[in-house]
């Protein structure tokens, strides 16, 4: 960014010398290091507040294409409990007597439901 050659550094320091002196030459190199050091940290900062910003709007973005595909998904494949809700009951031979589906019914609604069939666990790998 700053382009400065070998001879217009010399020329600054010299003038630099000329002008502090000798005795307070390094107690203003101090100084000019200091609020170099100072001038750094709050760019690194505003750099570091600017690179949040950045990552959380990606990570906004990200979250909203998550979401289409997903309810694109669940469109597509509906869950097992809304297809099970929606088909009609026959209706039974003895109204007194439970049938055999009245029962496998009962036991589904109390066990808990899952949307997937899961595979058995086997225990952790070899």
């Amino acid at each position: 960014m700053f382009d400065v050659a070998p001879t217009e550094l010399m020329l600054v320091i010299v003038v630099a010398l000329v002008v502090i002196g000798p005795k307070d030459l390094p107690k203003a190199m101090r100084f000019v290091g200091k609020w170099m050091g100072k001038a750094r940290g709050m760019a690194r900062h505003f750099r570091s507040g600017l690179d949040t910003m950045m990552r959380e709007a990606e990570l906004a973005e990200l979250e909203k294409q998550w979401r289409e595909q997903n309810d694109a998904i669940m469109r597509e494949f509906p869950r097992i409990d809304d297809v099970n809700t929606s088909i009609p009951k026959p209706a039974s031979a003895a109204p007194d007597a439970p049938s055999q589906q009245d029962t496998d019914e009962a036991a589904a609604a109390t066990a808990p439901s899952e949307t997937h069939a899961v595979p058995p666990r086997d225990g952790p790998l070899p």
